[in-house]
């Protein structure tokens, strides 16, 4: 693993750090997800965080200059997104994302 990789999966855990004992942390797309409750929330791939989101905002997130679908096959995936380094480079910017992502995660629990 790339050791910039390694480091972003640190700040990632640290910001995670409030629902630690609800989150679970796998190898998908990839590269290393955290999933909040067995949904996956955030995660890091080739040094971008992966982020799922309400579809309903995907419109407006992905105008961010940072920010684009995330897209493996050709075709982008629902309510996923790639937010590459400038867009988490402070840690108030990745918590941001983080708190994202384990709020689309609490909506899909049953």
């Amino acid at each position: 693993m790339n050791p910039n990789s390694e480091e972003i999966l640190k700040r990632i855990r640290t910001a995670l750090n409030p629902w630690k004992k609800d989150i679970e942390e796998k190898r998908m797309f990839g590269g290393t997800c955290f999933l909040f409750k067995g949904k996956m929330c955030v995660g890091e791939t080739k040094e971008r965080l992966m982020v799922r989101i309400p579809a309903e905002k995907m419109a407006e997130i992905t105008k961010s200059p940072f920010v684009k679908p995330m897209d493996f096959t050709g075709k982008p995936m629902k309510e996923f997104i790639f937010v590459t380094a400038q867009g988490f480079n402070t840690e108030e910017k990745l918590q941001q994302w983080v708190e994202i992502g384990v709020a689309h995660a609490k909506t899909k629990l049953k």
